[in-house]
């Protein structure tokens, strides 16, 4: 049985749009320049033939595991779910640091789609997980590297 890949509507179409640009640009692009690097001659000592033949083997594999996710994929439109409050995959959590009254905000993601200083929280990180099934007005302890953090949750949206 294979594992569900779960990811965001916006996830699943950067994926597809990566897949469709390395199969029309970047794969002919780099087919070109292995058939260019052919014509100068002895491949042994050619490293403009090493390195596109390096930057192929690079796309190549890329491309199969953006397919394999993609196969693999559950994609989640949170704003097709009911919003009951409650922190589920895809929502976007507004959080309140009890300590230090600082405001944070992250949706929360699939593990592709992750990127923090975007504010987008893989499901499987500890800050997620520690979220995941809580609902608005509950604090929660999380445990982070420099120690143990209080955060509020004070509004899940879906959007």
């Amino acid at each position: 049985m294979t594992t569900r890949v779960p990811m965001t509507v916006i996830g699943e179409a950067s994926l597809r749009e990566e897949l469709k640009q390395l199969k029309s640009e970047d794969r002919p692009r780099v087919i070109k320049a292995i058939a260019t690097a052919r014509e100068h001659g002895d491949l042994k000592e050619n490293a403009e033939y090493h390195a596109a033949r390096e930057q192929q083997s690079f796309i190549e594999g890329r491309i199969q595991e953006i397919e394999s996710k993609l196969s693999a994929a559950q994609v989640i439109d949170v704003t097709t779910i009911e919003n009951t409050g409650k922190v589920i995959f895809g929502v976007t959590v507004h959080l309140l640091n009890v300590d230090t009254d600082e405001q944070v905000h992250y949706q929360i993601c699939g593990e592709d789609e992750s990127d923090i200083k975007a504010g987008r929280l893989s499901v499987s990180s500890p800050i997620a997980r520690a979220l995941i099934g809580k609902s608005e007005g509950d604090v929660v302890a999380i445990r982070v590297p420099s120690g143990t953090v209080e955060y509020e949750i004070e509004e899940v949206e879906h959007v």
